[in-house]
């Protein structure tokens, strides 16, 4: 969330969450700016510290230990989050687009993406080699490597492709973690190949002798004087050079841009990176920044390493403020030498600065403690300052007045469009302010309403999720939808920016309905504090195939399709408490649509059915008894939750609605003490587009799990049974099977 509440007048967007940005967003969090909204857009939640990498590869260190979670430093920094890839940038029209939403427009912008190793095309697609960047890639083919290495008994060949510092380190992390894992299973070989005469051509000579010994020690093989072109059947291919025989390969070769910097119209260096100058500002486009290891100074060249990304992030940050208030940008000059320090693998490592270099334990302890304050920077966050303020805006009109202007509107409508193909068939007419829908003979009309604030700070997504959520009440009923109104309110803000706004919900919402046939009739847009949207949606049913609360019977199964959790995991993130993973995981649930569940349900002849949303399982779980005059066992047990859920529920973190929601543990029995268990505060969390509740009888619940599962409900459980109802006992009762 913005730190201010001042109308929004700026985008400064970021890409990438390198170690710049990290900087960049720390120092938003302490100095804010009126006006100005900050996005970060990240292709990885977690973004890895390269300091560290080498010990989370040999094992020293754990994922979280060596990962930045960039949804709560965002947060921290008051700046919106995008997650998502970016596939292309017009830097003159000021525009970046994705993989997978809507383009995005920017005042500012700055780029901090980071470099990968130059490798053939086919390595994305080849299980037998890959990159070492990006890390999350290579984690996983790393990890399926360790599991050949545990099953098989035969030596397993593995070539480290480039000699530098990170190819080095790499193959010594490898070779320790391998002799770790190794209990009677294969050995991992190891060899290093490298194009040039000797290794680590940035470091001293004395550097290169003690690797050299450290690799012969490890039995380590280095191959020089090889540029390898490709890999292909077990073999490197190297031009005219003798075809080495490897299993796999790792590619950490000499650092490659991105390739859609080629189209973006940003000056470039011979090499396909930003050319900026020493202010760290793009040299064809003001409005452009960048650093780490996707920018080139010219006037200060510098390998590409992490330490510059450090040092460059403070003064980006201040040149970014810079260029905000119109002022004059300073320039930053690199050190020319600097500390560094290089894993050997165990907790040993070599320290090197100009011409002279030490080893040893010690040299591990100070790399660890500098690493280990590096990171506490970015996750343990100070109480923050007030924010800088600014002459008051003049107060906005409520009412009719408040609406989103016409000019506004209509800009944004003519960019969606207001219908798809099909939209005049089936029931739908245009009228001047309402829309007029026929319901066919036969069928009855099911309405539903939903509206709420914005959780989110991403407006596609919010937009997306509030969709799904509306539509979630019809196919709870077993109606598919026909068509919506939106009700839509937008930030303070100057119109280029409402229009933005406005532009990314709506999209957000018409692509969720484009993808259930659902057309877009109309709606009312207006402003705000801050973002809400609401659908009312339709849909036609014939009164028979309706799925409705009254509907449980005695000796039934009940089955929830999706996880609990999204209440207390979103308060905690207000909070800044909440991991970034298991943010991500929920915002993945929450797009999922709950229609191939609904007519998986109605197949299998479900006999009640309701969406878990506001009230909680609990409060749901009692709206089905009562309807039906029935009691319900609880297996709490059997209950899926969120990653972290459980964890923050415990800490006393919940959701602002769970207070109320609470209120209904009068209508629960608990004779086994199973409120200590650590799912029972989850009963009242309430869920924003929640999985389906439903009753089946037994034979057919089992099959409709199996098919929920297949249909990629992962999370669907059996999490109760229907009893009779007994006046003298409430109608909820929790067990443990």
């Amino acid at each position: 969330m913005r730190k201010d509440d001042s109308p929004i007048t700026t985008d400064l967007v970021l890409i990438g969450g390198g170690h710049s940005h990290l900087f960049v967003l720390k120092n938003f969090a302490m100095h804010p700016l009126a006006g100005v909204r900050l996005t970060l857009i990240s292709r990885d939640v977690h973004t890895p510290y390269s300091g560290m990498l080498p010990g989370f590869i040999a094992g020293h260190y754990s994922y979280d230990e060596a990962h930045i979670d960039l949804l709560p430093l965002a947060r921290y920094a008051g700046a919106g989050f995008i997650h998502d890839e970016i596939i292309g940038l017009d830097a003159d029209l000021r525009r970046l687009k994705f993989a997978h939403r809507p383009a995005l427009d920017y005042d500012l912008l700055s780029i901090n993406i980071g470099s990968r190793p130059a490798s053939p095309p086919a390595v994305a697609a080849d299980i037998h080699q890959f990159a070492v960047k990006p890390v999350d890639r290579f984690i996983e083919s790393w990890a399926r490597l360790e599991r050949h290495l545990l099953a098989s008994d035969e030596d397993f060949h593995l070539a480290i492709i480039g000699g530098g510092a990170g190819g080095v380190e790499l193959a010594l992390s490898l070779d320790y973690r391998a002799r770790q894992l190794q209990a009677g299973g294969s050995r991992l070989r190891l060899s290093i190949v490298t194009d040039r005469e000797q290794l680590l051509p940035g470091h001293n000579a004395r550097v290169r002798r003690i690797f050299d010994r450290i690799l012969e020690q490890r039995a380590i093989r280095v191959i020089y004087n090889c540029a390898v072109t490709g890999f292909k059947d077990g073999l490197l291919q190297a031009g005219q050079a003798t075809a080495l025989t490897s299993d796999a390969a790792i590619w950490a070769t000499h650092a490659a841009p991105a390739g859609w910097l080629r189209e973006s119209g940003l000056q470039l260096d011979d090499k396909g990176f930003i050319a900026v100058n020493p202010c760290l500002q793009s040299e064809s486009h003001a409005d452009v920044f960048a650093a780490g290891d996707i920018a080139a100074v010219g006037a200060f060249p510098r390998p590409k390493s992490g330490v510059f990304a450090v040092r460059q992030g403070l003064p980006l940050a201040r040149n970014l403020k810079r260029r905000l208030r119109g002022q004059t940008l300073k320039p930053f000059k690199p050190q020319r030498q600097f500390l560094s320090l290089v894993s050997s693998g165990e907790r040993h490592a070599v320290a090197s600065r100009g011409p002279w270099a030490l080893q040893g334990k010690w040299c591990w302890r100070l790399k660890d403690r500098i690493d280990r304050k590096f990171m506490s920077r970015f996750s343990e966050f100070p109480a923050l300052p007030l924010s800088e303020s600014e002459e008051l805006e003049p107060m906005r009109c409520g009412g009719c007045g408040s609406k989103v202007g016409s000019d506004i509107l209509e800009s944004v409508l003519a960019q969606i469009g207001r219908q798809y193909a099909g939209a005049q068939d089936d029931g739908f007419e245009h009228a001047d302010d309402a829309a007029l829908i026929r319901v066919p003979p036969g069928r009855e009309m099911i309405q539903s309403v939903d509206h709420f604030r914005s959780f989110v700070d991403d407006p596609f997504l919010f937009g997306r999720i509030a969709a799904n959520h509306a539509l979630g009440d019809l196919f709870a009923m077993g109606v598919d939808a026909h068509s919506a109104m939106v009700i839509a309110n937008v930030a303070f803000a100057s119109e280029a920016k409402q229009a933005r706004d406005l532009y990314q919900l709506m999209s957000g919402v018409v692509e969720t309905l484009a993808q259930h046939d659902t057309i877009l009739v109309g709606g009312h847009s207006g402003e705000a504090a801050e973002m809400s949207c609401g659908l009312s949606v339709n849909g036609f049913a014939r009164h028979e195939s309706l799925m409705l609360k009254l509907g449980m019977r005695p000796g039934d199964l009940l089955i929830l399709t999706k996880a609990l959790g999204s209440g207390v995991l979103f308060a905690a993130q207000m909070r800044g408490a909440a991991r970034g993973a298991w943010i991500d995981t929920a915002l993945e649930q929450m797009l999922v649509s709950s229609r191939d569940a609904s007519r998986c349900l109605q197949r299998h002849q479900a006999g009640a059915c309701t969406d878990v949303t506001g009230f909680g399982l609990a409060g749901h779980l009692f709206e089905l008894a009562r309807a039906s005059a029935c009691g319900v066992e609880i297996f709490i047990d059997r209950l899926a939750l969120y990653p972290g859920a459980a964890e923050l529920a415990r800490r006393g973190i919940h959701s602002s609605l769970q207070p109320q929601n609470i209120r209904i543990r009068h209508s629960i029995r608990d004779q086994y003490g199973l409120a200590q268990h650590a799912a029972y505060p989850l009963l009242f969390d309430p869920q924003t587009a929640g999985g389906l509740l439903a009753s089946l009888n037994p034979e057919c619940a089992r099959q409709c799990l199996q098919q929920l599962r297949e249909l990629g409900y992962t999370e669907a459980r059996i999490i109760g049974r229907v009893v009779e109802s007994d006046p003298a006992d409430p109608p909820l009762r929790l067990v443990k099977v």
